[in-house]
C-alpha cells in the first residue's frame, strides 16, 4: 500500500506538502519522500521511515525547500519521489499501487535496447521508474499517462509534477482513491481527504476510474473522462482507511460503526463488555456496543509515543514483538468478565493468538471475537495491503489447508459462502487455532450494505475471488 500528497499553490507550498504528506503515514511503510519545483529547479528528499515518524526525518530538510508546486509519498517498497529527464522535461512522479506485469513490462524493454533502469531495490526494478519509462513513450505526459494506463495489470494511481501543473489520475479500476481539493490561493490532490480539514481545503472533485486531470494554483482540468468500471478496495474502509477521510463521499468511520452494527444485529451471544483491539477495531466495536446496547471498554490500551503500528516490520518475530509490548491489558477489567473483541479483520492471526491468550492470562471468562469483514481467502493481488509474502500464510488458507490435507487446494469457491459447512469447518478450525470461546466473521454482504455502494463496484477479491 501507499499514500500521497500534491499541492500547486500561488505561494510557497512546502507547509502544506510536508503535512499532507505526513497525513499519509498510516498506510505503511518503509519510505517517504517530497519533491518540489522552483523556476523550473527540482529539490527532493527521500528518508527511511521504518522505525521513525515522517515529520521527524524530514522537518529538517523542509526548510531547505522553496516551490510553488510539490508532490510527496509515503510507499512499501520503493523510492519515490522519483526525479526524470526525458523527450517530454524534467518531471517528478510517485505512485500507489501494485504492477503485476513488472517484469514482463522489464524485458519486453530490455529487448527493444533503448531503455535502462537505475533505480533498484532488492535487486527489483523500481516500479515508480517503470511507470516513468511507460509515459515517455508517449508524445505528451496525457498520451504517456494513458498508455500506462492501458498497459499496467494490476493497479496504479500516479501524479507527475511538471512546469505545466500537477498531473493526478487515478487506476483505470479506481481500486484507490483520488481526490482534489481547493482553498483560495491553493489545489491539491490526495489519496486521503483526512489531509484536507486542517491544511483549508474543500473537496473540489473525486476523480473516477482512469480519469486524468491536470492542477495548476487556479483551476482544475479534466483531460480524460473517467470510465465506468469501479473497483474501489473495500479494504479501505475495513481497515486501511484513517477514520476521517472518505471515498467516493462515503466516510470510514461511519462504515466501520455500521460494520459493528450488522455484527450485532446478527448475533445472540452474551457478554459483559464489547471492546476492540486498537486502534483498527474501535469504530467497529462502537457500532457493535451501540447496537447491542452493551457497555464498551478497553481491556487494551496502545502505548502510543514509541511503538510503530505492528504490521510494518518485515521480520515477524520483530513484528510480533511489537504488537505484543504496544498493547498493555488492564488486568482489573479483563479479570472475570465475558469480553466480546471487534476486530477489522484476521490476517495472519499470530498476534491475535498471542493476545487472546494474554486476555486468559489476566483472568477474563470468556472472549469472542468479531472480525468486520469475512475470512481472507486469496491474497491481495493489487495492493500489498498484507505482508503476508504467501497465500498460506493467511489463517483461513492454514485452516483449508489443514481440512484439505493439501498446501493447493482446488476449488475455493465453497469456503467463501457463509453458512456452508466447508466455510463452517474452517472458521471453527480458525477459533480452536486462535483459542476463542467463539468466533463469527462479518458476512460479506452486510460489509457491502454497511459501505453502501453496489458490490459490482467494490473489489472483494481477497474475501471470494472475484475480479
Amino acid at each position: 500500500m501507499g499514500g500521497f500528497f500534491g499541492v500547486v499553490s500561488k505561494s510557497d507550498c512546502v507547509s502544506d506538502l510536508f503535512f499532507g504528506t505526513d497525513y499519509h503515514s498510516h498506510l505503511g511503510t518503509r519510505r517517504g519522500g517530497l519533491a518540489v519545483r522552483n523556476d523550473g529547479v527540482f529539490t527532493r528528499f527521500i528518508h527511511d521511515i521504518t522505525n521513525t515518524q515522517f515529520r521527524s526525518k524530514f522537518e529538517t530538510d523542509i526548510t531547505k525547500m522553496c516551490g510553488a508546486a510539490g508532490i510527496g509519498a509515503i510507499s512499501d517498497h520503493e523510492d519515490q519521489p522519483l526525479i526524470i529527464s526525458s523527450h517530454l522535461g524534467v518531471y517528478a512522479i510517485v505512485t500507489v499501487g501494485k504492477v503485476l506485469n513488472a517484469e514482463a513490462l522489464a524485458r519486453k524493454a530490455f529487448q527493444e535496447r533503448s531503455v535502462h533502469f537505475a533505480e533498484l531495490g532488492a535487486n527489483e526494478i523500481n516500479s515508480t521508474e517503470l511507470v516513468a519509462m511507460l509515459i515517455n513513450q508517449g508524445a505528451t505526459f496525457m498520451e504517456g499517462i494513458r498508455l500506462a494506463q492501458e498497459t499496467i495489470e494490476g493497479s496504479c494511481s500516479l501524479m507527475l509534477l511538471t512546469g505545466e501543473g500537477i498531473y493526478a489520475a487515478r487506476d483505470r479500476l479506481g481500486r484507490t482513491p483520488v481526490i482534489v481539493g481547493e482553498k483560495a490561493d491553493a489545489r491539491a490532490v490526495t489519496l486521503e481527504t483526512c489531509a484536507f480539514p486542517n491544511l483549508g481545503y474543500e473537496i473540489n472533485k473525486i476523480l473516477g476510474p482512469g480519469e486524468i486531470v491536470r492542477l495548476t494554483a487556479d483551476r482544475v482540468e479534466t483531460l480524460q473522462a473517467p470510465g465506468r468500471c469501479l473497483q474501489i478496495c473495500s479494504f479501505m474502509w475495513v481497515y486501511y482507511g484513517y477514520p476521517a477521510s472518505s471515498y467516493e463521499g462515503i466516510n470510514v468511520e461511519q462504515v466501520r460503526n455500521r460494520c459493528g452494527a450488522c455484527l450485532a444485529r446478527r448475533d445472540t451471544v452474551r457478554a459483559d463488555y464489547v471492546a476492540s483491539v486498537p486502534d483498527s477495531g474501535t469504530g467497529h466495536a462502537l457500532g457493535y456496543a451501540n447496537a447491542a446496547k452493551i457497555p464498551y471498554c478497553r481491556p487494551f490500551v496502545k502505548y502510543t509515543p514509541t511503538w510503530p503500528r505492528s504490521f510494518m516490520p518485515q521480520d515477524p518475530s520483530v513484528r510480533d514483538l511489537v504488537a505484543r509490548m504496544k498493547l498493555i491489558p488492564i488486568k482489573e477489567i479483563i479479570q472475570g468478565q465475558r469480553l466480546l473483541f471487534c476486530e477489522d479483520s484476521i490476517v495472519r492471526g499470530t498476534q491475535l493468538k498471542d493476545t487472546i491468550q494474554r486476555l486468559y492470562d489476566c483472568g477474563a471468562r470468556e472472549v469472542h471475537m468479531r472480525p468486520a469483514c469475512p475470512p481472507l481467502i486469496y491474497g491481495c493481488k493489487f495492493l500489498n495491503f498484507s505482508r503476508s509474502r504467501s497465500e498460506q500464510d493467511l489463517a483461513a488458507r492454514k485452516a483449508i489447508t489443514e481440512l484439505e490435507g493439501q498446501a493447493e487446494p482446488g476449488d475455493l469457491k465453497e469456503y467463501a459462502v457463509a453458512g456452508s459447512p466447508k466455510y463452517n469447518a474452517m472458521v471453527e478450525r480458525i477459533r480452536l487455532r486462535l483459542g476463542l470461546t467463539s468466533l463469527k466473521y462479518q458476512t460479506l454482504e452486510d460489509l457491502v450494505a454497511a459501505i453502501g455502494l453496489p458490490k459490482e463496484t467494490l473489489c472483494t477479491y481477497c474475501w471470494d475471488g472475484a475480479e
